[in-house]
C-alpha cells in the first residue's frame, strides 16, 4: 500500500464518519441504518477504476483482522451498555439464546445451503456456522437511540443486545468444527475440538478476558479516587482494554472475541454510577468510528460476478435464512425465555437477528484455513442482504411493534 493509497483510505474513512455524524437524526427520520448508508458508499466506490477500490487489492488477512476489530469495538461498547446486573439477573433468557437457538441456527443455514446451492454437507455446516453469529454492530443501529428506546422494551433491547455480543464469540467454535474436520481425521478434529477450542479457547478466554477486565476496572476506580485521571479518559480507556484483552487473548492462542466482552462485563461491575450515565455515548461514538467503515470495506469487496453465479437460488437462500433461523425456534422455545413475552416479542427478535461484521470475520478466517474460496460469495451475500433489509426496515418495523404493543397493553 502506497503512501497516497493510504491517505486516500484515510480521506473516505473520515469523510463518510463526519458525514453520517452530521446527518445521524435523518438518516433515522429516512427509516435507514448508518451501516446500510456505508454498504451503498462502498458499492458506488467500487464502480470507480482504482486499485484500492478493486476486490483484489485486500487480500483476506488484511480483512480478517479489520472485522476482527470492529467485532472487538461493537462487543465491549454492548458490555459497558447493559447493566452487568442484566446479564446475571436474566441467564434464564441468555442461556436458551446461547445454546438452542445458536445450535437451531447452525442447523437451518448449513441445511439450506446444502438443500438449495448444493454445496457438500462439511463446507455448507462452515457455511452456516460463519453466519449463525447475531452482530451487535448491526443490532446496536437497530436498538440504539430513541425511537429504539421509545418502542422497544429494555429487557427485549438488552436480551438482544447480550446475545449478539456473546454469540460473536461462542460462534468459534461451531466455525473450528467444520474446519478441522475439514483439515484432520474425524476422531482426531473432534478431540482436538474439545480439549483445545472449548475447554481453552472459549473457557479460558472467558476467564482471563474476565480477570484482565476486572483488574482494569479497578485500577480504573483507584485512578479515579486518587484524581491522577479524569473522567474524559473513561472512552479511550475503555478502548485501550479493548485492544488490550483482544491481542493479548489472542497471543495466548484463545478466542479474543469473547475475552473482549467478558472483560467489559467484569470491568463494568467496578463502574461508578456516574460514569455509566455516559455509557450511551461511549458506544455511539466507538460504534460510529470504528465500525461505519467496516461496512464500506464490505461494500468495495463484494464479488459482484460470483454473485450473479449463484443466480436467484443465492437471493432465495440469503431470504430465507434471514426468515427461518430465528423465528421458529424462537416461538417453540418461547415459554422457557422470560424475557420474550408474546408472539409480538418473537417476531421482533427472531427477525432482528441480523448477519454482519462477525460473518465477514469468519469467513476471513475459514478461508485462510482452508483455502476454500467458495465460501465467500454466498456469505458476502447473506451479509449484504442482511444490512440491507435489517438497514430498511428498522425504524418501521420498530415503530410498528410500539404500536401493537401498546394496544395490546404488553409494554
Amino acid at each position: 500500500m502506497t503512501e497516497t493509497e493510504l491517505n486516500i483510505i484515510l480521506l473516505i474513512i473520515g469523510s463518510l464518519v463526519l458525514f453520517l455524524g452530521a446527518v445521524s437524526k435523518l438518516i433515522r427520520k429516512w427509516n435507514f441504518s448508518q451501516p446500510f448508508i456505508a454498504l451503498m458508499v462502498g458499492f458506488l466506490l467500487s464502480s470507480f477504476e482504482l486499485d484500492i477500490f478493486s476486490p483484489g487489492f485486500w487480500n483476506h488477512y488484511i480483512l480478517q483482522e479489520a472485522a476482527r476489530i470492529s467485532i472487538a469495538i461493537g462487543v465491549m461498547g454492548v458490555a459497558l451498555k447493559v447493566s452487568y446486573t442484566y446479564t446475571f439477573k436474566n441467564w434464564r433468557s441468555i442461556a436458551p439464546m446461547l445454546t438452542i437457538v445458536m445450535a437451531f441456527m447452525w442447523i437451518i443455514n448449513s441445511m439450506l445451503v446444502y438443500w438449495i446451492l448444493g454445496f457438500s454437507f462439511i463446507v455448507a455446516l462452515l457455511v452456516g456456522a460463519i453466519i449463525t453469529p447475531t452482530d451487535p454492530i448491526l443490532s446496536a443501529s437497530i436498538l440504539s437511540g430513541r425511537v429504539a428506546e421509545k418502542n422497544i422494551p429494555e429487557k427485549l433491547r438488552n436480551l438482544i443486545s447480550v446475545e449478539s455480543a456473546s454469540n460473536d464469540g461462542l460462534g468459534y467454535p461451531f466455525v473450528l468444527l467444520p474446519i478441522l474436520l475439514i483439515t484432520y481425521r474425524p476422531q482426531e478434529a473432534l478431540s482436538y475440538w474439545f480439549i483445545h477450542t472449548i475447554l481453552w479457547e472459549v473457557v479460558g478466554a472467558v476467564i482471563f478476558g474476565a480477570i484482565i477486565g476486572y483488574i482494569a476496572g479497578y485500577l480504573f476506580k483507584i485512578a479515579l479516587s486518587k484524581r491522577t485521571i479524569d473522567e474524559s479518559s473513561y472512552v479511550t480507556y475503555t478502548l485501550a482494554l479493548a485492544l488490550i484483552v483482544l491481542s493479548s487473548i489472542k497471543l495466548l492462542g484463545a478466542d479474543g472475541i469473547l475475552a473482549v466482552f467478558a472483560a467489559g462485563i467484569a470491568f463494568s461491575t467496578t463502574s461508578t454510577v456516574g460514569q455509566r450515565l455516559d455509557e450511551d455515548r461511549v458506544v455511539e461514538g466507538m460504534d460510529l468510528f470504528f465500525t461505519t467503515p467496516i461496512f464500506t470495506l464490505l461494500g468495495l469487496v463484494a464479488p459482484w460476478k460470483e454473485w450473479m453465479s449463484l443466480g436467484l437460488e443465492g437471493l432465495l437462500v440469503s431470504f430465507l435464512i434471514l426468515l427461518l433461523h430465528r423465528i421458529p425456534i424462537l416461538y417453540l422455545i418461547n415459554p422457557i425465555v422470560p424475557n420474550i413475552r408474546s408472539n409480538l416479542d418473537v417476531l421482533f427478535a427472531g427477525w432482528f437477528g441480523p448477519v454482519g461484521v462477525a460473518a465477514f470475520y469468519y469467513s476471513q478466517f475459514s478461508m485462510i484455513q482452508t483455502g476454500k474460496e467458495e465460501l465467500w460469495p454466498i456469505v458476502s451475500l447473506v451479509i449484504c442482504v442482511s444490512v440491507i433489509l435489517h438497514g430498511i426496515t428498522a425504524t418501521y418495523f420498530t415503530k410498528l411493534y410500539g404500536k401493537y404493543s401498546r394496544k395490546s397493553g404488553n409494554e
